[in-house]
């Protein structure tokens, strides 16, 4: 039965954590975890794997308030800049954490002809939604 609710709640997840006019050009995410924290009341991890096409991007975001995130590139490599440092070029293996409330001004494939995919791991509020608040540039 648990499995059951944590397999619907990552289909709800999709369908509403990443609105179309959050999602830029035309990167896909695909839901993977999602589990409340047993040792912390309240809180829960969320995994989501996002594959951008070759010269994909996303538009300026945040995220939930609550929200802490690690990003890994899984292949590939994202060009991305959050709050005030420079963009930068993260190459497969290479990662960047996002502190709550932090905004997310660059996200994108570096490569124009090869594709790239991203792990994002979110650390927030049980049922906090939608995990992308997209902002004006």
């Amino acid at each position: 039965m648990k499995r059951m609710m944590s397999c619907a709640c990552l289909v709800l997840l999709a369908a509403v954590s990443f609105p179309a006019g959050a999602r830029g050009s035309q990167e896909t995410v695909k839901p993977l975890f999602h589990r409340a924290l047993p040792n912390v009341p309240g809180k829960a991890l969320v995994a989501v794997e996002v594959t951008f096409p070759p010269g994909a991007s996303a538009p300026p975001h945040t995220h939930p308030r609550s929200a802490f995130i690690y990003a890994q590139v899984l292949s590939g490599a994202i060009v991305s800049a959050v709050d005030d440092a420079p963009p930068r070029a993260y190459r497969t293996g290479e990662g960047w954490y996002e502190d709550p409330g932090a905004r997310h001004r660059v996200t994108r494939n570096a490569s124009k002809d090869k594709p790239a995919r991203l792990l994002a791991v979110f650390v927030l509020d049980e049922g906090e939604q939608p995990l992308v608040l997209p902002q004006a540039r």
